[in-house]
């Protein structure tokens, strides 16, 4: 069984230290086409669509903002893939890569009592490589 403490994320060239969170789904959505009678007749299905969120501490965002130009806006960044790795209790290795992703949000969530600052960032994202090589 896999933990959060067995996940390595990559992301624009570097090992997240900072993540405290990730979240990727995809879907495809399906329906049942009708005719004569009560059931189904055959099926039709719509576009893809997928989804991904990233909680970082501030010091891995404002490392991020470090490499962008004075004024630069982290939703500015060119489109990039999250290489996602997984290790299995067997020692397997298992990926699945992000793709595309960009930033749609840039923000501080901070408030009283707080230990440590850490923000949940929205990506848009093409689609998701599931299981790759």
């Amino acid at each position: 069984m896999s933990g959060w403490n067995s996940i390595t994320a990559n992301m624009l060239g570097r090992d997240l230290e900072g993540i405290t969170a990730l979240k990727y789904s995809d879907e495809k959505k399906k329906e049942n086409a009708y005719g004569g009678g009560e059931f189904p007749v055959g099926r039709g299905s719509g576009n893809y669509e997928a989804q991904c969120s990233i909680t970082l501490y501030k010091e891995e965002i404002d490392a991020l903002q470090q490499a962008l130009p004075p004024g630069g806006r982290i939703q500015d960044i060119a489109p990039f893939d999250i290489l996602v790795e997984y290790e299995t209790s067997s020692g397997m290795i298992l990926k699945d890569r992000i793709r595309n992703a960009e930033f749609t949000n840039r923000g501080v969530d901070v408030k009283n009592a707080d230990g440590t600052i850490s923000t949940e960032y929205t990506l848009i994202i093409s689609h998701i490589e599931w299981n790759v090589l």
